[in-house]
């Protein structure tokens, strides 16, 4: 199916910086795979690369995809995102220019490179009774039927990651089988070929501070009136959309769960947390190429990424 470069890390490691940079070195062109950038609206909270952001040292403008794509009052699945992901990547590589799809998402990206079919009903009134079951009484009480009924999914699912449990809880009980059942993934076996997956990284001390920064950022950018601009437009709490870390727990300020104090603090951890996360899914995969990103000079590792993608993809 083509040529393909994928360049991972975890939230606020510069993926984006280095990525437009490549990009525009080697007639590239990017493609979010981040399971929120997909909606319209959701900027602040999400990191959302804007379009002065969007140019290489050479002022070359960088053409991104899979950004704004949908509205947060609607559904959009891993399936979905797979969907057209890859018909994404198939024009542009069909255009002869070089796809670089750019992820933070471990599911979401693992879905698009491999060979990975999903089988999942929706059942809407199912999944509303559930958020809103979490939204009421918290998530606690959903993980803990969840690891009842399919124990291999709740280990590999986040006891606070509402939205991945409310799915399985949601595929089980309109289907009675376990979500686990219902993916099949032949990892390690891509659907592209050349392959050239980069991976970034910093040391943790580090990152978690960088996290720290982006997260006061957001809230001094307007995060909490990106948020309530979305709730009075109609968004619902109960949207998937909703369920993205910072947009979640804002909602719950709104709701007088917290104050904005602890607020900021449970989006800090949880941003910390995902992060964890996203290194512990990617560090299994041994086709990833690991780089040290230099905070105080991120691009200087741009020649050597070129050079290991140029021994495998002609760019």
């Amino acid at each position: 199916m083509g040529k393909l470069i994928v360049i991972i890390g975890p939230t606020a490691v510069g993926k984006s910086k280095i990525g437009i940079e490549l990009a525009s070195q080697i007639n590239g062109e990017i493609m979010s795979g981040d399971s929120m950038q997909i909606y319209q609206g959701m900027d602040i909270g999400t990191a959302k690369v804007q379009e002065s952001e969007m140019y290489g040292i050479n002022k070359v403008k960088v053409k991104h995809h899979m950004i704004d794509i949908i509205s947060p009052q609607k559904d959009y699945s891993v399936a979905d995102f797979q969907q057209d992901a890859r018909k994404c990547i198939d024009e542009i590589n069909k255009s002869e220019k070089t796809p670089i799809l750019l992820g933070g998402t471990g599911l979401y990206v693992r879905s698009v490179i491999d060979k990975y079919d999903f089988q999942v009903d929706v059942n809407h009134s199912i999944r509303l009774d559930l958020l809103e079951t979490a939204q009421e009484d918290g998530t606690a009480e959903l993980y803990k039927e969840l690891k009842e009924i399919d124990a291999a999914s709740a280990e590999r699912i986040h006891p606070n990651d509402t939205k991945r449990i409310v799915r399985a809880l949601e595929y089980f009980k309109t289907t009675g089988k376990p979500i686990s059942s219902a993916m099949v993934a032949d990892y390690g076996c891509s659907i592209y070929n050349p392959l050239v997956m980069i991976g970034l990284n910093i040391s943790r001390p580090i990152l978690y501070e960088r996290i720290n920064q982006r997260v006061d950022n957001m809230i001094q950018e307007g995060l909490i009136e990106e948020v309530e601009n979305l709730l009075k437009a109609g968004v619902k709490p109960t949207n998937t959309s909703m369920q993205a870390i910072g947009y979640k727990q804002v909602v719950d300020y709104f709701y007088k769960k917290s104050s904005l104090e602890e607020t900021v603090r449970i989006i800090k951890r949880d941003s910390r947390r995902f992060a964890k996360r996203q290194l512990t899914w990617f560090r299994k995969d041994s086709r990833i190429n690991w780089f040290e990103v230099d905070i105080d000079n991120p691009l200087n590792i741009i020649d050597e990424i070129k050079e290991k993608v140029g021994r495998n993809i002609n760019v």
